[in-house]
């Protein structure tokens, strides 16, 4: 089994909503790592390197397409 790579990190819970919504109407599967312990306790992100955006290999080119087109409109990674 492949395992799923990191393709971006987030410091704050909010800066990845954009993101998780266009992944799900994709449907491309994802996972955000420390996602939930750093929405408890966001001043924990420093200490734990974020929120971790994860992704099958296979769709890694796909998942870097979509965050440059929202770097390019909306600078959020």
């Amino acid at each position: 089994m492949t395992e799923f790579i990191t393709v971006a990190t987030f410091n704050f819970a909010h800066e990845m909503m954009v993101l998780r919504t266009i992944l799900d109407r994709e449907g491309i599967p994802y996972l955000f790592q420390n996602e939930n312990l750093i929405a408890i306790d966001p001043l924990a992100s420093l200490a734990y390197g974020g929120i971790q955006l994860k992704v099958h290999p296979n769709d890694l080119e796909k998942v870097q397409n979509i965050i440059n087109d929202l770097n390019n409109h909306l600078k959020i990674v």
